[in-house]
């Protein structure tokens, strides 16, 4: 698989169509289910890539950082499940997410754990083929995990991180701020379906979509901050003199 930019995400949609169709009906009835219970952070085009993505990776093991009631949980299992491979290790100070997740997708694929990861990084687990960010949105947070977790994942390594571009820009001393920064320092790019900071992309998928067969809302949302990357190589920072 090359760089995650719309000519990827595009061709993932045309591979993926039928199987996605599936997944989409599964996660609308899903949503359903839970009214009351769920409150979705995912829009359709962030929900839909992150399982292509996984999809196409094919990772053995996944980490979610951020769970909250459990969409983006599900979205992943989906992936996993039609994979036929991979498990997913779930982080989270809180657990809603245990009582959403059906036992169908969780049962052999899926371990939760339950605290702050800072205090918890020896369950953090070894050759992490996908991660997923959707945790706490501070500044200080994500620069702990730039220093504490990223060095932990291979270069090469798909990454998607949740609520960066909730406009045109990402605001001051945000998470998207500091990992928008770390990716200018490492000279890496990436791609948002963000509908603010990539409006043709944004356009260009949606058309896609429709001609697809693809048009009818999962869940109604405008709001599509997530960017996708892939971990670049690690460079030791330089010994002060």
């Amino acid at each position: 698989m090359g760089d995650i930019d719309l000519s990827l995400i595009g061709d993932l949609y045309r591979r993926y169509r039928d199987p996605l169709a599936k997944v989409r009906d599964a996660q609308r009835d899903f949503l359903r289910r839970t009214r009351g219970r769920m409150t979705p952070q995912l829009d359709d085009l962030e929900a839909e890539i992150t399982y292509m993505l996984l999809r196409e990776t094919r990772p053995d093991t996944v980490m979610e950082l951020g769970t909250f009631h459990g969409w983006s949980t599900t979205w992943i299992l989906q992936a996993l499940r039609d994979n036929g491979t991979g498990t997913l290790h779930s982080f989270d100070i809180v657990d809603n997410v245990v009582a959403n997740v059906p036992s169908d997708l969780a049962l052999g694929r899926w371990e939760f754990h339950k605290g702050d990861i800072r205090e918890n990084m020896s369950q953090v687990p070894e050759g992490i083929g996908y991660l997923f960010v959707d945790a706490a949105h501070n500044g200080r947070f994500a620069k702990w995990y730039l220093s504490e977790l990223f060095p932990r994942i291979a270069p090469g390594t798909p990454v998607s991180v949740h609520d960066v571009f909730h406009g045109r820009r990402a605001l001051p001393l945000t998470e998207g701020a500091a990992v928008l920064s770390w990716l200018r320092r490492t000279g890496t790019d990436f791609f948002t379906p963000s509908r603010k900071r990539a409006p043709a992309p944004h356009v260009a998928l949606l058309e896609l979509r429709e001609d697809l067969g693809l048009g009818e809302p999962v869940r109604t949302s405008t709001d599509n901050p997530m960017i996708y990357f892939r971990m670049p190589e690690h460079h030791a920072a330089p010994t002060a003199r």
